[in-house]
């Protein structure tokens, strides 16, 4: 099976070249009035430069910019045309609401490789949990699916528009109980039930995986509370995993942790704290491998690290894929997807394996 969830594709390529123009885009040119390869809030202003300015430093520079643009492009991915080879059940209601983001879609292999029940992997959105939709997982789904290995379900979640933390969490969870209660219905073992996120959706699949039992994020949703919402098997890519130590941008009063939280993480330090997967890991989670860039500029290369030291500490093994040089995803070296594609087999299928703590290199040439 081959996986491009962090592949190269050509919007991306166009945003990134030219975002990474010395000068930044012809936009950021005009704009840029005074000619001193800054934005100001006079030549930019509104909600977007607030978007922007990463560091609140008052400026935008040409580097953010570019970052803005590759997080964009990112939230862009994965929308592709579904093969024939792929049946899809959309919008499935997981909640028992009228609620249009609680809703799923469910990709099956019309030729399954086996005959047994399938392995069932989960997609989470990123989008800071305030933005992007379920329909962002299209591509990874429709390619795992395609292989005949497994099902692929992509999910959505209330975001922080409709509603603050604890909602994301007991919405996944929500959806995890209904995909187990149905799992007979569509094909898929309901013991065997990995998941995976980016970014919001990381920081919500690596939730999943730490807070097994923790019954104030369980939540009542749905006609399945009583079925388990444990999952087998984690891959965190570059999520949130301490609120309270992310800091910098992500303390401002505008951040998306501040949406997610009700207010300023110094301000609701113990609602960040129930908010972080790190706050629940004890030596009975499931397996997790993180993938992160070290010049990640949204989410700190050290949430991963954090992450991992704490789930060590409990005795379990928490597999790093350290991109370096690798930005807030689209790595564009096809051995990062190969080593979320392993961890999966190994875990869910069985299959052998030798994976480690590993350092790749984001982009090079030769690996493309």
């Amino acid at each position: 099976m081959r996986l491009h969830l962090i592949g190269l594709l050509p919007g991306i390529l166009l945003l990134s070249s030219l975002a990474s123009a010395a000068d930044g885009t012809p936009r950021f040119q005009r704009m840029d009035r005074n000619g001193d390869g800054v934005l100001t809030p006079e030549e930019l202003g509104g909600p977007i430069f607030r978007e922007l300015d990463r560091d609140g430093d008052g400026r935008v520079t040409v580097a953010e910019e570019a970052a803005f643009l590759t997080q964009r492009a990112g939230s862009q991915r994965g929308r592709a045309p579904v093969p024939d080879t792929v049946l899809i059940h959309r919008d499935i209601g997981y909640a028992d609401t009228d609620q249009p983001r609680q809703r799923l879609d469910i990709y099956l292999p019309r030729q399954p490789r086996s005959d047994q029940p399938l392995p069932l992997i989960v997609f989470i959105h990123g989008g800071g949990w305030r933005q992007g939709d379920k329909q962002t997982g299209s591509r990874f789904a429709a390619e795992v699916a395609a292989d005949g290995r497994y099902a692929v379900a992509s999910i959505g979640y209330r975001l922080t528009g409709d509603a603050p933390w604890p909602a994301q969490i007991h919405d996944c969870k929500a959806a995890i109980r209904w995909l187990r209660a149905h799992a007979g219905e569509y094909g898929f073992d309901p013991e065997k039930i990995g998941v995976t996120g980016a970014s919001a959706g990381g920081h919500l699949a690596a939730m999943l995986g730490t807070s097994a039992g923790s019954e104030e994020l369980e939540g009542t949703l749905g006609n399945y509370v009583g079925i388990s919402s444990r999952v087998a098997c984690v891959v965190n890519q570059y999520g949130p995993a301490n609120l309270l130590t992310m800091g910098g941008m992500h303390n401002r009063p505008d951040s998306p942790e501040a949406a997610l939280l009700g207010g300023p993480v110094p301000d609701h330090k113990e609602a960040a704290r129930a908010a972080s997967p790190i706050s629940y890991v004890t030596a009975d989670d499931p397996p997790v491998m993180c993938i992160h860039g070290t010049a990640d500029g949204i989410v700190p290369f050290a949430q991963s690290k954090e992450l991992q030291a704490a789930i060590e500490k409990s005795g379990r093994k928490c597999i790093l894929i350290t991109v370096t040089g690798g930005g807030h995803g689209n790595f564009r070296n096809p051995a990062v997807p190969d080593r979320l594609r392993r961890f999966f087999d190994h875990h869910l299928h069985g299959e052998p394996s030798t994976l480690a703590d590993e350092e790749l290199a984001a982009g090079l040439p030769e690996q493309q």
